[in-house]
């Protein structure tokens, strides 16, 4: 699968400004991906005021997310600010190439921002099917719980998208690469840089790790478009001869 990582500043709770960007950056890339994949809240930056920049699922951004995927036959993925029922969340869309969407709600919410009081926590693991693939969607401080993204259903690649600072790159690192060897899985991590309103600096490190914990795009503080082809054949012939999957814990979420 040809995957695009769009590594990029965002625009503090501008929707319009930073969809603009992004096209940009999205109609910069002249070969053909499979898929493209945002940071965590790319309209907005990790916002805590939801009601200046939330959205439906029938808005404007929704709307672009698909003309995109289908000018560009390719699917699309990246968190933004949804507004239903009354609440908030902070939910990755995965828009296919034909517009269709699944999406998943962010269930571990960031505490030490205040998240949780803020936004509504989702109760669901997510795995989407795409080109054969099951990718397994999850958003930022998710990566800080590895029970909750266990490999148990099989799945080929796992997807983190993020706002995640500065200070704490170093733990975004370590536990990337342990989600990938954990997991068997290819482990994909993307990020934002700059820096948002309230003076936390981002530097991005996006990055994609194959099952055995090498990098297939390495960590860079570059802005930019990072594109890389992954081999799920290879990424299952070093599962099935280490088998390691198959000696893990069985366990149930509560």
């Amino acid at each position: 699968m040809k995957t695009a990582l769009i590594q990029t500043d965002i625009i503090w709770e501008n929707p319009i400004e930073n969809t603009r960007v992004l096209e940009d950056k999205i109609n910069s890339i002249v070969e053909d991906v499979d898929l493209i994949i945002l940071p965590e809240m790319f309209t907005s930056g990790f916002t805590m005021h939801p009601n200046l920049v939330a959205e439906t699922m029938n808005g404007v951004t929704i709307s672009w997310l698909q003309n995109i995927a289908k000018s560009k036959n390719c699917a699309i993925t990246g968190s933004l600010v949804i507004t239903e029922n009354g609440n908030f969340y902070n939910r990755m869309v995965f828009v296919f190439p034909n517009g269709e969407i699944q999406h998943y709600d962010k269930k571990h919410l960031f505490t030490l921002a205040g998240e949780d009081k803020i936004y509504t926590s989702g109760n669901e693991k997510v795995i989407v099917n795409y080109n054969d693939w099951k990718i397994c969607l999850q958003v930022c401080y998710d990566l800080r719980f590895p029970v909750f993204s266990r490999n148990t259903e099989n799945y080929d690649m796992v997807i983190y998208v993020a706002s995640w600072p500065k200070v704490r790159t170093n733990a975004w690192d370590i536990l990337l690469k342990a989600r990938a060897v954990e997991n068997l899985s290819y482990a994909i991590g993307v990020n934002r840089i700059g820096t948002d309103n309230n003076n936390l600096e981002y530097i991005g490190h996006s990055q994609i790790i194959d099952e055995l914990g090498n990098f297939i795009i390495e960590p860079t503080e570059k802005e930019g478009v990072f594109i890389a082809t992954l081999d799920k054949n290879k990424m299952l012939e070093t599962r099935n001869k280490l088998n390691f999957l198959n000696d893990k814990d069985t366990f149930s979420l509560i």
